[in-house]
């Protein structure tokens, strides 16, 4: 006979098993892992159209082997950017233009073998791939991000563009919660980055 206590019971033990299994993912590995390599940006480029000033840039180097099987065992998984414009004076402090956080977000449909990608510089595009690779370059490109309006910048002054990229915190359910020490096997952050011009 099946009753309420039964029940809980069950469900209890299935979210342990679930819970064991992802620890296993994480802590067994076919083969010794590499010397891992730092998260950086690349491929910075600072341009404008008629109305704003754009920056494209990318991250290299952030999928390791322990965030590619979280994803792709359904952990959803966001990558922050973080864009700040100063104007450059010099002998004073710098004030700030804009400050501007970017996140990328991609979870894995295991039942469809599809990845949902959210974009948000993109008009707040929405990507569905198949493509592990494909979805992957996604989520670690910013493309043609507006800073800000050409009409706030001054003429004849200095500007500088300083960003980085770090990887979210790793939202699991409350009965995962145990192994969130292991997630820091792949946690990133890279260094700032920054680029001065002229308006």
């Amino acid at each position: 006979m099946i009753t309420l206590g039964n029940l809980v019971h069950f469900r209890h033990l299935r979210h342990l098993i679930c819970a064991l299994v992802i620890f296993l993912l994480f802590c067994i590995s076919p083969k010794p892992s590499l010397a891992k390599k730092e998260a950086r940006l690349s491929d910075i480029i600072v341009t404008n159209t008629r109305d704003h000033l754009l920056v494209y840039f990318n991250v290299r180097d952030c999928f390791t082997e322990e965030m590619n099987r979280a994803i792709l065992n359904g952990i959803p998984t966001r990558f922050t950017f973080i864009v700040k414009l100063y104007e450059v004076r010099s002998g004073w402090f710098d004030p700030k233009v804009v400050d501007i956080k970017l996140t990328h977000n991609i979870e894995y449909n295991t039942l469809k073998n599809e990845f949902n990608l959210f974009l948000p510089e993109q008009n707040n595009k929405k990507v569905k791939t198949k493509d592990f690779d494909d979805a992957k370059k996604l989520m670690a490109d910013v493309v043609a991000l507006k800073v800000c309006r050409l009409d706030r910048l001054k003429r004849g002054l200095h500007y500088q563009l300083r960003m980085k990229a770090e990887l979210a915190k790793i939202e699991l359910p409350f009965y995962l919660n145990y192994v969130l020490f292991f997630l820091s096997l792949w946690d990133f952050e890279t260094d700032w980055y920054s680029v001065v011009f002229r308006y």
